[in-house]
């Protein structure tokens, strides 16, 4: 850079010095800008505040014209007057309350209670609650704490309207049915404002304390569940014997039941109830008047603008499988609800031959209108005559076993050691199939009855048919039958002894002393005294049978002995009516035609030829050996 270069940037930079120095603004003008930049960021800054403030005010009209309504709502249907309302038809009565716009008592008619009333009172105000919640912005909505206005009152019909000074208002409707089905239907006007814009369920709380309707305590406590039905299918229950408190359903539910061993009240949705339903289930000591204290915790369908009501449905009434079927039809919902599985019919097995057989034969006898104790000795005979053919088999087989007895005695004494154990039960199992004898089809036949057994143990303490029914001296067929009380509660005994369960026992006992003749009869060696060590305990079984069943009811307790009964009567007919001589002299001709006309052996029979002629050749062998050692 030469030396006018420098000049020229040194006169340049001074000539814009100069310039800025000359053009620069006075103290009183640079506080005239700042005066007027202060104010255009006041006007800036009051215009945001005043519009802030306006939003504010707006929000806190809306919010205050909102607690208005709701505070409105409140105030108004709290301070009105709670009074009754009352449905009825031939089989319930229904007692409503304006308080809450709920069912509080309910009577069904036609049944006696244990106290000797007409009819039986299911719950009151003091045992039942139930309360509707709807949340929202403000505030949550309880139909519990709201007093409504009732109209279309009639026996069946009933409207409960709560309602706001600028037309906001929930309705909650009733129509009873010609028997146990109220059907219900909640419903808002005007109210969506007051939810959030995705607000689409209610809250159902619904508390109860079952009440002790039988003579006996513990046996209906046994048979008291809260019972509910999974949407997919199916049925499932809380432990009747635990303290379950909230526990979770995680799966959608179609009905939640409060159900004792004879009656029930439950609660249908419509649209379900959804996942994560809390139910509780606390049992009550015994003498409270109570069984169970009930819960459910539930959440349905709700729509806060009214266009689609809230359906639910409610049952109160008899725990009877056939009314279970007709009340679904009258249900408006078209669900598959398997409300029958109230009435419990046992394990799938059981459940089939009571719901196929035991249900149709009892419906057809009660028809005949007889004593329904008879009704329990003819399904006994019916159930006998269709088994007999099998226990005839099973009894011949022993018979025939019993015959050959002497034929057994010879082949135990001939493999006597220890060591020829097994070569005997193999020449034993030969011995049988060369007469046509088969050990098992003794025992096969008498199995198959224990399904029916089990099948009425289900049965009988569940079929209300038997509530309060009488038969020679038993007072009702559906409780136990004492001979004697007492005031204290004694260890496995309780405070009674029923007369029907000590004569089942003494029943099973006798039964079980011919049994064990029998096949003592038919068994050899160490058989026979397996037999004889073992007698302790059928005696034993009775006695446990006595500490099980002395609470359970006299109808079951009388068609185990008559069971019993028929079973020892039908033993002693066959052993009377068989020859053994005759019997014997059957199997001899069978044996000689056999081997004149031998057939060729397969299968088991032929298994047990060839091992029966194995064990034969290694007792040669062996007795070969031991001769040779002794010379």
């Amino acid at each position: 850079m030469d030396k006018n270069t420098i000049t020229g940037f040194v006169l340049i930079a001074a000539l814009l010095i100069g310039f800025s120095w000359y053009n620069k603004p006075s103290d009183e003008e640079i506080a005239q800008q700042q005066r007027v930049q202060d104010s255009i960021a006041n006007v800036e800054k009051k215009k945001a505040a005043a519009k802030q403030a306006a939003d504010a005010a707006a929000a806190k009209a809306n919010a205050q014209a909102l607690a208005t309504d709701t505070t409105s709502l409140f105030h108004e249907v709290m301070s009105g007057k709670s009074t009754d309302v009352t449905l009825r038809n031939e089989k319930v009565e229904l007692t409503l309350n304006t308080k809450g716009a709920t069912v509080q008592k309910a009577v069904i008619k036609g049944f006696a209670d244990r106290n000797g009333n007409n009819d039986v009172t299911l719950f009151d105000a003091k045992d039942q609650q139930l309360k509707f919640m709807l949340a929202g912005k403000e505030t949550n909505l309880v139909t519990s704490d709201m007093c409504f206005t009732p109209s279309n009152v009639t026996d069946s019909t009933v409207t409960f309207t709560a309602a706001t000074a600028n037309g906001k208002s929930l309705t909650i409707s009733y129509k009873l049915g010609k028997d146990y089905m109220l059907h219900a239907s909640i419903q808002a006007n005007g109210m969506a404002g007051m939810f959030s814009p995705n607000y689409n369920t209610i809250d159902v709380e619904w508390t109860d304390k079952c009440r002790q309707q039988e003579k006996g305590f513990t046996f209906e406590n046994r048979y008291a569940s809260l019972t509910y039905h999974l949407t997919e299918g199916g049925t499932d229950y809380l432990n009747e014997g635990k303290e379950l408190t909230d526990e979770t359903v995680e799966d959608n539910i179609d009905w939640v039941a409060f159900k004792n061993q004879f009656f029930s009240a439950v609660m249908i949705a419509e649209k379900d109830f959804g996942k994560n339903a809390k139910m509780t289930s606390i049992p009550q000591e015994k003498g409270s008047g109570y069984l169970k204290q009930y819960g459910a915790k539930m959440k349905t369908f709700f729509d806060p603008t009214g266009k689609q009501p809230t359906n639910l449905e409610f049952y109160y009434g008899p725990n009877d499988f056939r009314l279970y079927q007709s009340v679904e039809e009258e249900s408006t919902f078209g669900k598959d609800l398997e409300m029958q599985r109230l009435v419990y019919l046992g394990w799938p097995l059981f459940r089939i031959i009571n719901r196929w057989f035991t249900i149709y034969v009892f419906d057809w006898l009660t028809k005949l209108d007889i004593n329904m104790g008879i009704v329990l000795i003819l399904i006994t005979m019916l159930l006998k005559f269709i088994t007999f053919p099998l226990v005839k088999k099973s009894y011949m087989s022993s018979a025939k076993m019993r015959v050959l007895k002497p034929k057994l005695d010879e082949i135990t004494k001939k493999y006597d050691k220890p060591e020829d154990q097994m070569m005997k039960q193999q020449a034993m199992m030969a011995e049988y199939s060369k007469y046509g004898v088969s050990p098992l089809s003794g025992c096969l036949p008498m199995l198959i009855q224990m399904p029916i057994w089990i099948a009425m143990f289900n049965f009988v303490p569940n079929a209300i048919q038997l509530r309060g029914e009488s038969f020679l001296w038993i007072s009702d067929l559906s409780t136990y039958d004492p001979i004697i009380e007492w005031h204290t509660n004694l260890w496995l005994i309780g405070d009674h002894l029923s007369l029907t369960c000590i004569l089942f026992c003494v029943a099973n006992v006798l039964y079980s002393m011919m049994t064990m003749r029998q096949q003592r009869d038919q068994m050899v060696g160490q058989q026979a005294e397996q037999m004889k060590a073992m007698q302790w305990m059928m005696y034993l079984m009775p006695v446990m049978f006595f500490f099980m069943f002395n609470d359970y009811s006299a109808g079951l307790n009388f068609y185990y002995f008559i069971s019993l009964f028929f079973s020892a009567a039908i033993m002693w007919t066959l052993r009377k009516t068989t020859n053994d001589e005759k019997l014997l002299s059957i199997l001899e001709a069978k044996y000689e035609e056999n081997k004149k006309n031998p057939k060729k052996t397969s299968g088991l029979a032929a298994r047990l030829e060839a091992m029966q002629k194995q064990a034969e050749e290694l007792r040669k062998q062996r007795e070969e050996m031991e001769r040779r050692k002794g010379h």
